[in-house]
């Protein structure tokens, strides 16, 4: 079987590990920038978390998006001049956040987080270095209020299987000391002991140096213009040089430019981009290298996360802007995030010391905030997209769904919380 994967970030290359190991060896990746993860994969929050599995549309946010409109300093933002385009997106986002289906859509989240996570030690074993830390994940809880919120709904996690550990302001202190400075600012914590950190830019340059070693084609600055069809039935793609590639499955892996590529058939997919920022700060230029925190700690307030990425860089991620396709950096946010960073951790506040990277992304954010994962009504067209600021965290576990399907293997997971036939038209 011939399968066309189009994306080289994290969901297109997993997927194409996933598919090499079950013996789907003929694989083309097609990729529009010049090397792995360029887009939405760069400078993500290097934080792999099924502890947090939680959507975006949240019970209450359509109060909250509407309070926050204009204000540059929210944790979601919607620019005014994009509402046309969200509208038939949006009310499906508002209409499932209701409740139970906010926890449904949780607990789908964090089944495919964990269906994948176990099985990326054969990228480690593959001998592939992504700065991997099994350290887990610490977030902080600022008052005994939200201490009780979040055990309430922390229990319907944990009844699912989530592990994690319930810590007093000082035991968070001792496990993670670069803390100490912030010792009498929050009631207690969690330390989600499943959640990993890393390199998610070195993940995907690992996994496209091992395909390509295994003979799988990457094909770089291939931009692809629309799928080739006939009978119906998609057949491959058409690119920007003039090229019809052939498949005899396209497996859509674009993230937010997936969209897009999908109007030229008739398909709405309901995904739409969110941008999301990171800054990464790094020692100065003959600075001294700093001790850094242990852990990735998560500042419930701040909406922020805040994490090491290898031994030398700590990186704050956060924030989605519904902005369309701009990329641009809103230089605001980057404050915003710079200034929680040195609220958490002072040290950061030494400019001499430190050098600061922005970078802007955009999220594939999908309407019920799960993502679209196997064979659509279309034959020949498969999706791997929708993940939103889970990327990297259902990567893997995707790319196995996604491979054990087309390969006619019985899953390890229900597909069907994934299916993207639980939208009309796919």
């Amino acid at each position: 079987m011939r399968i066309l994967i189009v994306g080289a970030g994290l969901a297109g290359l997993s997927a194409a590990w996933s598919l090499h190991r079950r013996g789907l060896r003929d694989l083309t990746v097609v990729e529009a920038l010049d090397g792995p993860g360029q887009g939405a994969s760069h400078a993500n929050g290097a934080l792999l978390h099924p502890s947090f599995p939680e959507p975006w549309n949240a019970p209450g946010i359509a109060w909250q998006l509407l309070r926050d409109l204009g204000n540059e300093d929210a944790a979601a933002l919607v620019r005014l001049k994009q509402l046309p385009q969200l509208a038939g997106w949006g009310l499906r986002f508002l209409r499932e956040a209701t409740p139970a289906r906010y926890l449904a859509h949780s607990l789908a989240n964090m089944a495919l987080a964990r269906h994948g996570l176990p099985r990326m030690a054969a990228v480690r074993e593959a001998g592939i270095d992504y700065a991997w830390r099994p350290t887990g994940s610490l977030v902080l809880l600022r008052t005994p209020e939200a201490l009780q919120v979040a055990r309430g709904w922390s229990g319907r996690l944990e009844a699912a299987g989530l592990r994690r550990r319930w810590l007093s302001a000082d035991e968070a202190v001792a496990l993670e000391p670069a803390l100490a400075p912030q010792a009498g600012r929050f009631a207690g914590a969690i330390h989600n002991l499943e959640d990993e950190r890393g390199d998610a830019l070195a993940y995907c340059r690992g996994l496209a140096t091992w395909l390509a070693g295994q003979g799988v084609a990457l094909r770089w600055r291939t931009p692809v213009l629309g799928l080739a069809t006939q009978g119906g039935r998609v057949t491959g793609v058409h690119t920007t040089t003039g090229e019809r590639l052939e498949a005899d499955a396209v497996v859509l892996a674009a993230a937010a430019h997936g969209a897009p590529l999908l109007r030229g058939l008739g398909i709405d997919l309901p995904v739409r981009p969110a941008k999301g920022y990171s800054v990464t700060f790094a020692p100065a230029a003959g600075a001294p290298a700093p001790v850094l925190p242990r852990l990735a700690v998560i500042d419930v307030d701040l909406h922020a996360a805040i994490v090491p990425v290898g031994d030398d860089r700590l990186r704050i991620a956060g924030t989605a802007e519904f902005c369309g396709f701009d990329t641009r950096i809103a230089p605001r946010r980057i404050d915003t995030l710079v200034r929680a960073a040195g609220s958490l951790y002072p040290m950061l506040g030494g400019a001499p010391a430190w050098s600061r990277t922005a970078w802007a992304g955009l999220r594939p954010m999908s309407a019920d905030g799960v993502p679209l994962v196997g064979p659509t009504a279309r034959e020949g067209l498969w999706l791997n997209t929708g993940h939103g600021h889970l990327g990297w965290t259902q990567a893997m576990g995707s790319g196995e769904l996604l491979a054990d399907l087309l390969a006619g293997r019985a899953p390890g997971l229900d597909p069907a919380p994934y299916a993207p036939g639980r939208y009309a038209g796919l």
